[in-house]
């Protein structure tokens, strides 16, 4: 379910994303105005959304391949631990990657 919500919210990122591109192909002026725009915290704080939930779609997708290549009954809890530390290691990438933004 965590795999499914990822990818709909980073399907819902897509529009701005070709957004964003279209505006810095529009000349230099556009690039100018969008680089203003992009120093802003907030839109700093939605980049970091983006990347931790860019790891965490991916550690989620590889779980989901580890399920499917081998499904056994009674791993719920397995299940669940993988999805906890997928969390952490998505979270601890975001650390890293805000870390890299304030330097």
């Amino acid at each position: 379910m965590a795999h499914r919500l990822s990818g709909v919210a980073l399907a819902a990122f897509l529009p701005v994303h070709f957004w964003a591109l279209g505006t810095a192909m529009g000349g230099a002026e556009n690039l100018d105005a969008f680089l203003i725009l992009a120093d802003h915290p907030l839109v700093k704080f939605a980049e970091w959304g983006l990347v931790v939930l860019l790891a965490l779609h991916l550690l989620l997708g590889l779980r989901v391949l580890l399920i499917e290549g081998v499904a056994r009954a009674g791993d719920l809890v397995q299940s669940r631990g993988v999805v906890v530390s997928s969390a952490a290691t998505a979270l601890l990438v975001g650390l890293l990657f805000w870390l890299s933004l304030l330097a």
